[in-house]
């Protein structure tokens, strides 16, 4: 896709991995609206990078939220590209604990709901706004990219609500692209290993080595820089759909 004059929305644009992603699509001339539930960081990163940027604060499962941010994508552009990278995880450990006791509930759908449903949402929402442009010359009316994990491929020990979400964001890619193939939208998720975000950059040596240990090459975490790249790819390549894409320095999780 030609992205002169196209705009985007980049859920959780305030953090690591979105934040990155909005910084490249500014760079390569595409309008930007941030949708984060952190609104001061979000603004704060809107009035950084100018008035091709603009920000809204709210939650992804929340459709009147939803509809606000592309609203505002749309006042920077033709609406054309969704990135969903907001989620996370609440809560965690093993399907039975070392003390007896059940994974909670709550902590389980809290995570898919803050995954896997509000990707779910985001992108019903956005296709059926994205299905009014004009095609381009390859029949193209957007581009929805969503964030997996490796971890929905090969969850670790403890890490069960979380790998089911991002499993199920896995799982959406190709029945979203035949869906929406109908109305010139392509579909297409990307699967980060372990990546260098603020976050991540900010935990023990001890921790980061050994989470940098299992990684072939490059032998280091991620860059946020690298996603945003990877984002920028496919919405270019008009023949990449239906993909789930690892970025991971060919790493495999091994069980704890």
């Amino acid at each position: 896709m030609d992205l002169h004059g196209r705009s985007a929305l980049v859920t959780g644009g305030a953090g690591g991995l979105g934040g990155a992603t909005v910084r490249r699509l500014v760079e390569v001339g595409v309008g930007v609206a941030i949708f984060d539930r952190d609104v001061d960081r979000g603004t704060a990163l809107a009035k950084e990078l100018g008035d091709t940027v603009v920000a809204v604060g709210g939650d992804v499962n929340e459709d009147d939220d939803v509809a606000a941010a592309i609203d505002a994508a749309r006042s920077v552009g033709s609406f054309s590209l969704v990135v969903n990278v907001a989620g996370g995880g609440v809560g965690g450990g093993r399907t039975v604990g070392r003390d007896g006791a059940p994974h909670d509930k709550d902590a389980f759908t809290g995570t898919m709901a803050m995954n896997a449903f509000g990707t779910f949402n985001v992108t019903r929402l956005a296709a059926a706004a994205m299905a009014g442009n004009e095609p381009d010359e390859h029949g193209q009316r957007g581009v929805v990219v969503n964030t997996a994990s490796i971890a929905g491929l090969e969850g670790q020990t403890g890490q069960l609500a979380y790998a089911a979400a991002k499993a199920a964001i896995l799982g959406m890619t190709l029945p979203l692209a035949r869906d929406l193939a109908a109305l010139g939208i392509r579909v297409c998720a990307i699967a980060p290993g372990t990546m260098g975000t603020p976050v991540m950059l900010g935990v023990p040596d001890q921790l980061k080595d050994h989470l940098v240990s299992s990684i072939v090459f490059p032998k280091r975490m991620g860059r946020p820089e690298e996603f945003a790249l990877l984002v920028e790819s496919i919405a270019r390549n008009p023949y990449l759909n239906g993909e789930n894409i690892r970025l991971d320095g060919a790493l495999r999780f091994p069980p704890k």
